[in-house]
């Protein structure tokens, strides 16, 4: 089974401009050496900017949508007073013939001669006259008006024009910021596969944490995630039953902790590669597996949203993912289902 629930990444607002975006993920990035101490942040930086990238570029596709929208309403009101002022143009041209034939192409002052009622005559020829006037007002008004209407309309157009030059640059940004994002992360798993092999824990690579502000007491422990593997469910890849939540995430995607506590233990090795566990205050544990760097150390204080490490896919794990438990002791077998735990917490998944 295998079910999904989308999240928004915490990431520090838009980005305020493309050359913003473009300067961060170069920053030490290529070239490195391969240190293992500045691969986790690059990682961390690059999926941020990558995120902010994919944000920026929904958000001028929806502008660009606007805009569009605006710009076939002007051509529809353009269209509305071409008609009319089509209509008007025959309205005058009617009223030109019809004058020339009840004149019988005679002048006005020939016919005012010649007419059995000369004032009746100059009633008609009144009417006419504010006839005349008020369809060359009319005309007037709306010849103006089609062409604030067209203005209007170009500027839509280019208004969208624009933005869809700007979502084909994000577009290729993004790119660019993912080739070497993958580029990083490949890396990153190497190290951490490295470390497991050798048997000896990296050591914590702190992150820049997102901004604090108030928020909920417990999370889940990623905000962007498809879930996989669930509590319980059987395989080739088990003793037994499984005993946490998968959460499928891409190699580098940061890792937090659901609520408050400290950090028990840090190993790696094993059937769950590297991985952190948390004491909290109510008696459980949570443990956070397969991780391909850790940001904590035993002992360090942990609060809810904080991040304590990254994903992986190392020791027993087919791809990319990271392992959730929540225990009742700190050590394998004491399990409990982590979804109806983090339900009763307020933290549906």
């Amino acid at each position: 089974m295998r079910s999904s629930r989308r999240h928004p990444l915490l990431v520090p607002g838009l980005l305020c401009a493309l050359a913003v975006l473009a300067a961060r993920p170069t920053d030490g990035v290529e070239g490195d050496g391969g240190s293992g101490t500045a691969l986790g942040p690059q990682v961390a930086r690059l999926y941020e900017d990558a995120a902010k990238a994919t944000r920026q570029y929904e958000d001028g596709r929806r502008e660009a949508e606007v805009q569009r929208s605006k710009a076939l309403e002007y051509e529809r009101l353009l269209d509305g007073q071409r008609q009319e002022i089509d209509a008007m143009h025959e309205d005058l041209g009617r009223i030109a013939r019809a004058q020339y034939r009840g004149a019988g192409g005679l002048p006005f002052t020939a016919r005012m001669l010649l007419a059995d009622d000369p004032d009746e005559l100059m009633r008609g020829q009144r009417a006419v006259s504010r006839a005349n006037l008020t369809v060359s007002t009319a005309v007037g008004k709306s010849l103006r008006a089609e062409k604030r209407l067209a203005a209007d309309e170009a500027k839509a157009q280019a208004a969208w024009q624009a933005l869809d030059k700007r979502n084909a640059d994000l577009v290729k940004l993004k790119k660019e910021i993912e080739a070497k994002l993958g580029s990083a992360r490949s890396r990153l798993q190497g190290q951490a596969d490295a470390s497991v092999t050798a048997g000896s824990c990296p050591g914590a690579v702190r992150l820049d944490q997102p901004e604090e502000r108030a928020g909920p007491s417990w999370v889940a422990p990623v905000e962007t995630y498809e879930l996989s593997a669930s509590f319980g469910s059987g395989g080739s890849r088990w003793a037994n039953r499984h005993t946490g939540q998968d959460f499928a995430v891409p190699v580098g995607t940061p890792v937090r902790a659901v609520g408050t506590g400290r950090v028990l233990k840090v190993t790696c090795g094993g059937a769950f590669g590297i991985q952190v566990v948390v004491q909290h205050a109510d008696g459980y544990y949570t443990q956070y597996a397969h991780l391909a760097a850790v940001a904590v150390d035993q002992g360090d204080r942990v609060g809810p949203g904080q991040w304590i490490g990254q994903s992986g896919t190392t020791g027993n794990s087919t791809g990319p993912h990271l392992h959730f438990e929540v225990r009742v002791t700190p050590e394998t077998g004491s399990a409990l289902d982590p979804v109806p735990w983090l339900s009763r917490r307020g933290v549906p998944l």
